[in-house]
């Protein structure tokens, strides 16, 4: 952490350039929107605590992805003892998201969204890990920072994922990953 810039000031930094991408985080981990919001919570506390430890070897971007991951992983384990799969957009949620764009053209990417997520969110919790750190833009070596798997297993783990959930998600599967 910056000498320069305070724990409170680098976190509201943070909150306001990773915001959306740790939103993203807590929805591809959790389905149920109050368990969503909790989550989001849960990450934001754990990212504001971590700065203290925060010491730059590894970028600070990693160190955010890292902290959210493994708050995420931890949840998902809490909640799935028990826990059955839920449908993952309510037709709010999926009306909030169409923003000015086509109506039908919205409800269908909207869709489309919800399906992927679904898919993602049945995957294993490192597969998940991995799949969401490389939607949010992360190379192989920052994924492999934050989950321990080398650069290449990475890689590898991405093209296979990427390939099982095209042709799932073509097939129209909702349930079975």
């Amino acid at each position: 952490m910056d000498r320069e810039e305070s724990q409170d000031e680098l976190y509201r930094r943070i909150a306001q350039e990773y915001g959306a991408a740790l939103a993203r985080v807590a929805y591809a981990f959790e389905a149920d929107p109050e368990l969503r919001r909790d989550l989001s919570q849960e990450i934001h506390l754990a990212l504001w605590r971590s700065l203290e430890k925060f010491d730059g070897r590894c970028s600070l971007r990693t160190w955010i992805y890292r902290v959210a991951h493994n708050v995420a992983t931890s949840h998902v384990v809490r909640q799935t003892k028990g826990r059955s799969i839920r449908t993952f957009l309510t037709l709010e949620e999926a009306e909030a998201q169409a923003g000015s764009e086509d109506v039908e053209r919205s409800a269908d990417r909207a869709q489309a969204l919800s399906r992927l997520f679904t898919l993602i969110q049945q995957l294993d919790p490192l597969d998940r890990e991995v799949m969401m750190a490389y939607l949010e833009g992360l190379d192989a070596e920052s994924i492999a920072e934050v989950t321990g798997l080398s650069a290449t297993n990475v890689w590898s783990k991405i093209h296979r994922i990427k390939t099982m959930l095209v042709r799932r998600f073509h097939r129209g599967d909702r349930n079975a990953v």
